[in-house]
């Protein structure tokens, strides 16, 4: 059986009325994804929320692997800071903050 990364997982699941349609649902995973990032009062209580948060940290880190952007007929909004990863009028808001990552100490490039 294959395994698929979280994310894909996600996608095909928010696609499921149109499941050849699901890698245009990438987006919308991480973002769900990420809202999982800070685990709530009873997750906590459960386990360490550092280990929790690298976890899905590695899960979002994935979505750049899953499934191209949609190449219909929608034109790019423009691309990451770095010029590597295009991205949808869908993945870009107005809201700068959308696109603030912050990292963990041991996460940062040295």
């Amino acid at each position: 059986m294959e395994q698929r990364t979280l994310i894909e997982r996600l996608a095909r699941h928010l696609a499921a009325r149109d499941p050849d349609r699901w890698e245009e649902h990438v987006e919308d995973a991480a973002s769900l994804i990420a809202l999982l990032k800070s685990p709530d009062e009873a997750m906590s209580k459960a386990g360490d929320g550092r280990i929790w948060e690298a976890m899905i940290d590695a899960a979002l880190r994935e979505r750049w692997a899953v499934g191209a952007p949609s190449q219909a007929s929608e034109p790019l909004a423009g691309t990451d800071e770095e010029g590597e990863i295009a991205l949808s009028p869908d993945g870009v808001s107005g809201n700068r903050a959308d696109w603030v990552h912050l990292h963990d100490p041991e996460e940062k490039p040295k």
